[in-house]
C-alpha cells in the first residue's frame, strides 16, 4: 500500500508542475499574441498616415509648384518650341 501510495503522490505532483508550466505557457503566448496585435494595430495606423502623405507629395499642384519654384520650369510656348525633322534613312539595296 505504501508504494501506491508514493507512486499516487509522484504522479499527482507531476500532474500539478505539468498544470502549472502549461498555465504559464498560455500567459506567456496571451501576452505575445497582446504584442503582436499592438504591432499590428501600429503598422496599419503607419501604413494610413504613409498613404496620405503620398497622395499629399503626389498632388498636382504640388508638383506644379516643386517644378516652377525649385527647378525652374516654365510651361512651353510655341514661340519657344523646336521641331526636328528627321532626314529619311536611306534604305540599303542589298542583294538577294
Amino acid at each position: 500500500m505504501g508504494r501506491v501510495s508514493l507512486f499516487l503522490a509522484t504522479l499527482l505532483m507531476l500532474s500539478a508542475i505539468s498544470l502549472v508550466t502549461s498555465r504559464y505557457q498560455s500567459r506567456q503566448l496571451f501576452i505575445e499574441l497582446d504584442r503582436s496585435n499592438a504591432q499590428a494595430r501600429t503598422l496599419d495606423t503607419d501604413w494610413r498616415r504613409l498613404q496620405l502623405e503620398r497622395a499629399e507629395l503626389a498632388r498636382n499642384a504640388r508638383v506644379d509648384h516643386a517644378a516652377r519654384q525649385d527647378l525652374k520650369m516654365i510651361p512651353i510656348v510655341p514661340d519657344r518650341t523646336l521641331y526636328v525633322n528627321q532626314a529619311p534613312v536611306p534604305a540599303t539595296g542589298g542583294a538577294q
